[in-house]
């Protein structure tokens, strides 16, 4: 999908090639500001965020960055498994290297699902370059609602027809990108992780949105994120709203996240 609002980037890391895509600021002054950085979900990559970006940007006064990490979307193949850690990973694997090729300084880190969890990884690590976190639909650990949606999930996509939707955004990749998802989060060294121990470093303001009807993860995950960073934090709540706020609430999620920012500190 071509956006003439977007440059497209490429970023080059030891382990292979990401795409990426910056949506500027609209004036001289908003280009100073610390610009959003998407992380997106286990099944994303930046064309899936569809037209939300720039709407974000023009929105918000600010750039906006997305990218698809490693073995997703346009980027390269991914070399092996995920482990455990690589939700916390993320922080000084592919956003470090996306942020210092593109002299990103500062920053604000908003992700969906487990692209949440990266955002929290990211604010936790960077400190004070991060100075605000948005996430939604994060999972900040695992509980049952987690595996019957990652079941249910299983099964929907052995149905014919539903792995073409894969295909088309992730191409040969799509297999392992499903796989990275189900066999990871349903492994049994995994149903114990949570990102308590990672949010509890988190400093900066934080913004947890969350839908009451998501099939991933109930509000015990926006709670537990608000609860233990350290710094201010908001929570929403929207009523019969399912995992993806972003596209079942596009105005609804762009005004909370838009007048929240107005008092981060740029």
């Amino acid at each position: 999908m071509h956006d003439p609002t977007a440059e497209e980037l490429q970023i080059h890391t030891e382990h292979g090639r990401l795409f990426a895509k910056r949506w500027r600021a609209a004036t001289a002054t908003q280009i100073g500001r610390a610009p959003i950085v998407l992380f997106h979900d286990s099944l994303g990559c930046v064309e899936l965020w569809r037209d939300f970006p720039q709407r974000l940007a023009a929105a918000a006064g600010r750039g906006v960055v997305a990218y698809d990490r490693l073995g997703f979307g346009r980027s390269d193949p991914h070399p092996g498994k995920l482990g455990r850690g690589f939700i916390e990973a993320e922080a000084d694997g592919g956003f470090r290297v996306l942020s210092e090729q593109l002299e990103i300084d500062r920053f604000i880190a908003f992700g969906h699902s487990v692209g949440g969890g990266m955002a929290v990884a990211c604010a936790a690590r960077h400190g004070d370059a991060c100075r605000a976190l948005v996430t939604e639909s994060a999972q900040a650990f695992v509980e049952d609602r987690t595996v019957h949606g990652l079941r249910a999930a299983r099964t929907a996509f052995a149905e014919p027809g539903q792995f073409d939707r894969l295909r088309r955004y992730h191409g040969d990749k799509a297999a392992w990108v499903l796989s990275a998802w189900i066999d990871t989060w349903l492994a049994v060294d995994f149903a114990d992780w949570n990102l308590d121990a990672t949010a509890r470093q988190v400093r900066c303001p934080t913004l947890a949105i969350h839908g009451d009807q998501d099939e991933y993860g109930s509000v015990l995950h926006p709670q537990r994120i608000a609860e233990l960073t350290a710094g201010p934090a908001a929570l929403r709540i929207l009523d019969g709203c399912g995992h993806v706020p972003h596209k079942e609430r596009p105005e609804t999620v762009l005004a909370e996240a838009v007048t929240w920012l107005r008092d981060v500190g740029d």
